[in-house]
């Protein structure tokens, strides 16, 4: 073997119904003396919780998808100007890609407090979105100092945006085995972080108050993170940013629809990982992982394709160009502007593609 792996330093606090505990001794071990807590509405209790322990607090509850660059200025503006010098940012992607945005310019530490199973708080990447173009990069300043996962915050999660959000986590274990950085580590992290995934939201369709399921969906979702920031993106978060950035489509439903058909397309050029891959999906069991996959989708109930979440079909070829131009050259699977059609028409029909088994 013969590899180059960076792992990035974080510090992880896990445990049931202590975030106001641990976020109050982070704010005291990193000597905060004003923080932005970044937090939007639907977390208002939780958020009161951590302004009594953090005391001297500026409140951000404007938190959109995608992180608009205008509004990113304007929040590293209400940093500055309040000498704030710690962030935590509580929710999901969104609220730590806002904080994320923040530090990149600012150079602040972030607390993150994840209620989703979303993932960027175990990563350096950063995305912001400037007339309809989503950019994303990679920064030591925006990998968050410490995370605080709680497996009380992800309970009342709705089971559709569970499995919406949870389904973006796979993702990022999907992608990390074939990125262009991907390596032997992260590929068993990935691994290892969908079998855990996959696990846990088949108990939380069934039970969504399954603490055991949350948990490992947490542990599973920090996992998938810490690959993905390893490897780096692949073809499925290339698509998914386009998709949210220049069409605006929610995110973690996006890469609900999307990963299917991205595994179906690459999994015939890498028949090893992709065995290795459906075990993992599947609780060990012998299947094709598009088939795997697919079966998952379908007990989950999950987002099936790019026409229920508001994508005209008259932009396929507008997106399979965009797509092109931007595809990793070392995707399994060759890309062309052909087969990228395939499989975004495929995508905004919730069809199968040739190589994808329909379910049973």
């Amino acid at each position: 073997m013969k590899f180059v792996h960076d792992t990035l330093g974080q510090r992880v606090l896990f445990g049931q119904g202590l975030v106001v505990e641990h976020v109050g001794a982070e704010a005291r071990r990193l000597g905060a003396r004003k923080v932005m807590l970044i937090a939007s509405p639907r977390e208002d209790a939780l958020a009161a919780r951590l302004t009594d322990v953090l005391q001297n607090v500026v409140r951000i509850d404007d938190v959109r998808q995608h992180v608009p660059l205008e509004h990113a200025v304007r929040i590293r503006g209400v940093a500055r100007d309040n000498a704030v010098d710690l962030l935590v940012a509580v929710g999901g992607g969104s609220a730590t890609g806002l904080a994320k945005a923040v530090a990149l310019t600012e150079e602040l530490p972030i607390v993150a407090v994840p209620t989703t199973y979303s993932g960027s708080e175990g990563t350096n990447v950063w995305g912001l979105t400037d007339e309809g173009v989503k950019r994303t990069g990679v920064s030591a300043a925006v990998l968050p100092t410490s995370i605080v996962y709680d497996t009380d915050l992800s309970r009342s999660l709705p089971v559709p945006l569970s499995v919406a959000s949870g389904l973006n986590a796979l993702a990022h274990s999907v992608d990390a085995l074939w990125a262009p950085a991907a390596d032997p580590i992260n590929r068993a992290l990935a691994l290892e972080a969908t079998r855990a995934i996959s696990e846990s939201l088949r108990r939380i369709v069934v039970d969504p108050a399954d603490e055991e399921a949350r948990s490992s969906a947490l542990y599973g979702t920090y996992l998938s993170a810490i690959a993905f920031a390893s490897s780096g993106p692949a073809l499925h978060h290339k698509i998914c940013h386009i998709l949210g950035g220049t069409y605006g489509l929610p995110h973690a439903e996006t890469h609900a629809v999307i990963l299917p058909y991205v595994l179906a397309f690459n999994s015939p050029s890498v028949p090893v990982l992709a065995t290795r891959l459906a075990r993992a999906l599947s609780d060990g069991a012998e299947v094709d992982a598009a088939r795997a996959l697919e079966d998952l989708r379908v007990l989950l109930d999950a987002p099936r394709s790019l026409d229920a979440l508001g994508l005209p079909e008259s932009v396929i070829g507008e997106l399979a160009l965009q797509t092109l131009s931007v595809a990793p050259a070392t995707n399994p699977m060759p890309v062309t502007i052909e087969n990228l059609t395939e499989l975004l028409s495929a995508a905004w029909a919730g069809a199968p593609l040739p190589q994808m088994i329909p379910p049973k």
